[in-house]
């Protein structure tokens, strides 16, 4: 109970220093919960979502998968005759049953040809009005399409795209555009995660998808009274025999469940990886805390020995302590993470997926792992100080008001900071010579980790060297107020690299994301300057076909010298060494392709791959199967017939665009494909003739002015696109790791609020002596700026070591350029001196408030 009381005592005594560690808890436990929350509440939205949209029984076309539709490259979803919806009706166990048909693969425009797609990036559905669907959506005005010329659209799109009762959409397809007015519109009754949907009378849905009446993607049925799912689907099953796919609402919902599942524990993972850094981040701040506090206390410490306190006293003392910060941080880090989940939910809602509070999901669990997190994490960063705490002798304690150094620790501190420093450099030059990705990346991980470690370690030992070249550059300019701020970062070597440390992690981060970032963005820079010799490239942003309409559209486009066609084919190879290698993918093309592409081969001219029953294969199939130019493999189309065909090419593996991909002519395909399972073009090419290019750039945007799902790129274009889409990645992790740099500036303030109080005597003999409010301020205020640039430093030399050597593993797979992104780093460097700054204020303000006299008088 005297521990407990003395415990209370000392964390109430120093509320508000324990304020600011405690909100470093509060943040990595908010950020942990917010994370659980958000992805269990959107589990529990689609949970709901697929539940109460599947039927009892879903019978599927061939060739559908687990979810439904399948995205074909013909653009045109899987189909199954009418037929088969007659053998259901007729099927024991059936009370109902309905035909459906619907796809994805489908742009819907307005009349100004604007795309009425989720900005989401949820799907945009097009499909007949179903009772299944009258389930889960209610028409809140007008009625449900009864002919051609008529469509009902969900009322979240309708509301977000302004449309209106008689408002004319246009359907785009690989059947073609089917043009309609807005019938009526209809509202979701369960939560509409953000797809868009639009629904046609049967006939006009089955001729503007499919391109013909008598077909259905699925069929819907309702069990009769007393049959389970389970029976029901065994019926159905044994009525049909093989061919369709047949599955329980159960199992329909669990596909999708899973489906999505992928998507969000991707988000769920990386975002507890940087909660992650924010605790090991804190982890500094609270071990500083306790150490200064500690330190600060040693000659009350002593006392309480001398009246009788055992060293584990002293040390549960010190742990009570961190257990009450850790408890106190962690609730308000719990509730805090609940509303973080609200506010990702509203932010998911402006980008178009809504997601209801009345999901909310909380579970038991989410709490509890936030308090085991911040409390463990609190007071094993408290143990060390505690530790200390305990083995101050009474009689030291006495006579010395801070705690004594432990030279022999400092040896092995040292000691142990250059053997993982050492380490950590090893594996790191290891993984820059790898031969193969893979082991490079093994290795590289444990350099991350080694070097990480052994400068955190190390850290104080840099102190005295770095803070000395930092204060030549930027302090002696002011003179003894600078020389004074020197002396106060050096004074403590293990304070000021432990809070230096904090910074290091975020900002080693940082650079080394940048270094990679700007290395891929050069790299593929560099390889599309070097082989690819096409103008313009079109394509769809989601990876969408391209529909026969929009190929025709460039192709009548005046200006052009070439149009190159670009297919994916799904086929099986049977190789000369008899071996069988299945789902592999053939790169159809136009001849003009090899004008397009210029791909490096190692044997044979690729043109020559291109002729009739030839082709080419990557530079390490064919080493693996023993392939030479003139061998023959056996090509069995997934959707067609089976060719031999001769290999005329081997492309080299240095290649970054189509590495590995294996080309032969659409005519080659053509003749063993037919035409209605002929893949649409992915990617479309076209060369403009000499000197029109810009005028040609111009009529092919015009061209596809009725295909917005299409975009029309010149080289810059595609260069550009690039760059943004790699700082839009890199800013979004930036922006997570921010976290981390606000638990690091908690600690810099935190560790100079304390810092005050230890020299609170100090500071008032040297205002006595004539230093004024505003010296003392700005002498804190340089202090707090050498501290955080230490840190930067030595995050970003470590950053970009790491990067570089990242960079080596890239260029195994052809990515070749190393780009230092020195504006970046110049810029994160002056912005840290503006983060020491910032953490400077406060204890520089409170400084200057301090009474003189009190001061001097403290003991």
């Amino acid at each position: 109970m005297t521990v407990l009381k003395t415990s209370l005592r000392n964390f109430f005594a120093h509320k508000g220093r324990m304020a600011l560690s405690a909100v470093a808890v509060l943040l990595s436990v908010a950020f942990v919960c917010g994370t659980l929350v958000f992805t269990d509440t959107m589990n529990t939205t689609f949970d709901k979502l697929f539940q109460a949209t599947a039927s009892d029984v879903t019978v599927s076309a061939k060739g559908s998968s687990d979810t439904g539709e399948t995205t074909s490259r013909t653009g045109r979803p899987p189909v199954m005759p009418a037929s088969v919806l007659a053998e259901v009706r007729g099927t024991e166990g059936v009370r109902a049953a309905e035909g459906a048909v619907f796809s994805t693969s489908v742009t819907v425009v307005d009349a100004d040809k604007d795309k009425l797609s989720p900005s989401s990036g949820a799907p945009t559905i097009v499909g007949n009005w179903t009772d299944n669907d009258a389930r889960t959506m209610k028409i809140t005005s007008g009625a449900a399409p009864k002919g051609p010329d008529q469509v009902m659209v969900d009322a979240d799109t309708a509301g977000k795209h302004h449309l209106g009762l008689g408002d004319e959409i246009g359907v785009i397809t690989a059947v073609g555009t089917h043009h309609a007015r807005v019938s009526g519109i209809a509202a979701f009754t369960v939560t509409n995660p953000g797809a868009a949907i639009f629904y046609l009378d049967t006939k006009t849905a089955q001729r503007t998808l499919v391109g013909r009446t008598g077909v259905y993607t699925n069929v819907n049925v309702t069990a009769a009274e007393g049959v389970t799912d389970e029976q029901l689907k065994k019926n159905v099953a044994a009525a049909l025999g093989g061919g369709y796919k047949v599955q329980t609402a159960k199992e329909v919902a669990d596909a999708n469940q899973k489906g999505i599942e992928s998507f969000l524990n991707v988000m769920k993972y990386g975002m507890l990886g940087f909660a992650g850094i924010a605790f090991l981040v804190g982890i500094f701040l609270i071990i500083n805390t306790f150490s200064m506090l500690v330190a600060q206390r040693t000659r009350e410490i002593g006392l309480m020995r001398a009246i009788g306190s055992s060293r584990s006293q002293v040390n549960r003392s010190v742990l009570v302590e961190a257990l009450l910060l850790g408890l106190a941080g962690s609730v308000l880090g719990v509730g805090a993470g609940v509303g973080i989940a609200v506010g990702l939910m509203k932010l998911m809602g402006a980008m178009g997926m809504h997601l209801s509070t009345d999901d909310l999901t909380v579970a038991w669990t989410t709490p509890v792992i936030g308090l085991v997190l911040g409390v463990v994490v609190t007071v094993l960063a408290a143990y060390l100080p505690a530790r200390r705490a305990g083995k101050v002798s009474p009689m030291a304690a006495l006579r010395d008001a801070g705690a004594p150094a432990d030279a022999r620790a400092g040896i092995v501190r040292a000691v142990l900071g250059l053997v993982l420093t050492g380490a950590g450099g090893a594996s790191l030059y290891v993984a820059a010579g790898a031969d193969q990705a893979k082991e490079g990346s093994a290795w590289l991980g444990l350099g991350v980790v080694l070097t990480l470690i052994g400068l955190v370690v190390i850290g104080p030992l840099l102190v005295g060297g770095l803070v000395r070249v930092l204060s030549a550059v930027l302090l002696r300019a002011f003179g003894p107020i600078g020389r004074m701020a020197e002396r106060n970062a050096l004074r403590n070597p293990r304070r000021t690299g432990a809070t230096g440390a904090a910074l290091m992690i975020g900002l080693a981060l940082v650079a080394c994301l940048s270094v990679v970032g700007s290395s891929m963005v050069a790299s593929a820079t560099d390889q599309l300057d070097k082989t690819v010799g096409t103008d313009f490239i079109i394509q769809s942003d989601k990876g969408e076909v391209i529909t026969p309409q929009a190929v025709k559209a460039v192709k009548d486009t005046p200006g052009l010298e070439r149009v190159t066609e670009y297919k994916l084919v799904d086929a099986s190879l049977t190789t000369p060494d008899g071996r069988t290698s299945k789902n592999q993918m053939i790169n159809a093309a136009d001849p003009t392709y090899a004008q397009d592409l210029r791909t490096k081969t190692v044997a044979g001219t690729l043109a020559d791959a291109y002729k009739r029953d030839s082709m080419s294969v990557p530079e390490g199939f064919a080493k693996k199967h023993g392939i030479e130019p003139g061998s023959t493999v056996e090509v069995a189309f997934r959707d067609g017939a089976t060719a031999k065909l001769t290999v005329r090419a081997i492309t080299s593996d240095d290649a970054v665009i189509d590495k590995g991909a294996m080309y032969a002519s659409i005519a080659t395909v053509a003749r063993y494909v037919p035409a209605d399972r002929m893949p649409l073009d992915l990617l479309v090419f076209a060369g403009a003739k000499d000197g029109q290019e810009a005028a040609a750039y111009k009529a092919l945007k015009s061209a596809l002015h009725d295909y917005p799902q299409y975009t029309v790129r010149d080289q810059t274009d595609y260069k550009e696109e690039l760059q943004n889409q790699v700082g839009q990645l890199l800013n979004m992790v930036y922006g997570l790791l921010a976290l981390a740099i606000i638990v690091a500036v908690l600690g810099v303030v935190n560790t100079l609020a304390l810092s005050v109080v230890e020299r609170t005597r100090e500071i008032g003999l040297m205002r006595a002596i004539g230093l004024s409010r505003r010296q003392l301020r700005r002498m804190i205020r340089l202090e707090s700026v050498v501290i955080a640039l230490f840190g930067a430093l030595l995050g970003l030399g470590l950053g970009m070591g790491w990067g570089a050597t990242a960079q080596k593993l890239l260029a195994l797979e052809g990515l070749n350029v190393l780009e230092i992104p020195w504006g970046t780093i110049a810029g994160v460097f002056v912005g840290s001196a503006f983060v020491g700054l910032f953490a400077a204020l406060v204890p520089a303000f409170r400084a200057g408030r301090m009474n003189v006299l009190n001061a001097i008088a403290t003991d």
